[in-house]
């Protein structure tokens, strides 16, 4: 199957330039290929961008155990539609993704019911360091340092230091420190207001978590990956020379903050918490100066049922895959960064610290996992549109610049029109960890 997509602005490495692109099966066979090559399908690309497709890096569907939220099949609907073309998925389901078998059975799961390519994260526990240490088909291992309950939280510093000491796969955690949160609780007494989350949640608690992993890895020169930055305090704990740190930022981060909850209540209720304008133009300009690599969505579905309970029985999470590249095509509108930025924000970087083979970019020989996108169109998000299970958006009603109106997974139309190919499957991600993550990875496709 070849297919051709003439005379779109291809978004490639070096910029952005016009250009013919050729499909054969699932890769980028060549960009201009000659004239009157043979072909099954061609798409009039004309006065669209052409980006490689984006890799969150960082979701949760509650596939298996809580799939009355979201399940491992509607959340990859509602990222075809946003041009989300690869997931990496957390291990805090029921059960938890703690062995070996849980992995690969989640994998075996995933490959009946997911629309776009998946991968699936290990998930640490203070008992499971050998089967961490014989996992593959993963990115990595996450460790939740605060925000979890039973055998996935790990907060014990004896814990902590085999993990990173013991393992090689690359680390990535949730970063709040179980012992402020505690003394915080304390101090503020009885919970009743949900703008209280963010004062439980503080800025301490996120600096003294990250902190802490950081440390470890700079100790044990383990490669760690910062998710859901939320705070300008744990900016400049990022920096390191030696090549071992990475980081990322959620929209919910970027645009959202404390004045927010008077509108919207527990519907942007997060861990980490919300935090403040000033943090927002931090977390902003740390993107720009390359502080921070990535932006993920830590997509984290709950019906609206169980967000309307009243605080602190409300649950923290909200959904995103559906609008993540929408929003940030929005700021590209406002120029308050550029297409390239983007690209290199939401598919590049993400491909480049897992190790991912084939991803991330637009280049002969990688995996055709496309999005194609117009930059003038204008669409108001709203809930009765959402294909994420749990049905909401907490940025309904917002009008938005730049949406995704077609999406290749492996070279095959996932989204166009408005509607999503449910029968099609995508694959397993591969990794070639050898490559060493994000400041060392050979730009190659294989």
């Amino acid at each position: 199957m070849r297919t051709l997509i003439r005379h779109a602005d291809l978004v490639l490495p070096t910029g952005i330039r016009r250009a013919d692109l050729l499909i054969e099966n699932d890769r980028i066979l060549a960009i201009d290929p000659p004239v009157g090559v043979a072909t099954d399908e061609v798409v009039d690309a004309t006065g669209f961008h052409l980006l490689p497709g984006v890799i969150d890096d960082q979701v949760h569907f509650r596939d298996p155990g809580l799939t009355h939220k979201e399940d491992l099949h509607t959340g990859s609907l509602a990222c075809a539609k946003g041009g989300v073309t690869t997931f990496l998925e957390m291990p805090n389901t029921k059960p938890t993704t703690t062995s070996v078998t849980a992995l690969h059975d989640k994998l075996a799961l995933a490959a009946t019911k997911s629309v776009v390519n998946y991968g699936f994260y290990i998930g640490a526990t203070p008992q499971n360091v050998a089967e961490l240490a014989l996992a593959e088909r993963t990115p990595g291992i996450k460790i939740f340092i605060g925000s979890s309950t039973g055998d996935l939280l790990v907060d014990q510093q004896s814990a902590l230091e085999r993990i990173f000491a013991e393992t090689t796969l690359p680390i990535c955690a949730h970063c709040e420190d179980e012992a402020t949160i505690t003394a915080n609780k304390a101090r503020l007494g009885t919970l009743h207001d949900v703008r209280q989350h963010s004062q439980l949640r503080d800025h301490l608690c996120a600096r003294i978590a990250t902190q802490r992993a950081i440390d470890l890895a700079k100790r044990y020169n383990h490669r760690f990956h910062v998710l859901h930055v939320s705070t300008a305090d744990e900016l400049p704990l990022l920096s390191d020379p030696r090549g071992l740190i990475t980081a990322e930022v959620c929209p919910h981060h970027l645009l959202f903050h404390v004045g927010d909850y008077d509108r919207l209540g527990s519907l942007i209720q997060m861990n980490p918490s919300i935090k403040t304008a000033a943090d927002n133009a931090a977390l902003w300009q740390a993107l720009l100066d390359g502080t921070i690599q990535v932006i993920a969505t830590d997509h984290a579905p709950h019906t609206l049922e169980e967000k309307r309970q009243s605080y602190p029985q409300s649950p923290s999470g909200l959904p995103a895959v559906e609008n993540s590249l929408a929003l940030m095509l929005d700021r590209v509108h406002q120029g308050l960064c550029t297409l390239e930025q983007v690209v290199r924000w939401m598919s590049d970087a993400p491909a480049r610290v897992w190790d991912m083979v084939g991803k991330g970019r637009i280049a002969e020989g990688y995996d055709a996992d496309l999005v194609l996108v117009d930059l003038n169109k204008k669409q108001t998000i709203r809930n009765t549109e959402q294909l994420t299970k749990c049905g909401w958006s907490p940025w309904n009603g917002v009008e938005l610049t730049g949406w995704p109106v077609r999406t290749w997974v492996m070279g095959q139309t996932v989204f166009q029109d408005g509607r999503v190919a449910t029968a099609h499957r995508g694959q397993e991600v591969q990794y070639d960890h050898s490559r060493g993550g994000y400041w060392r990875t050979d730009s190659g496709p294989g």
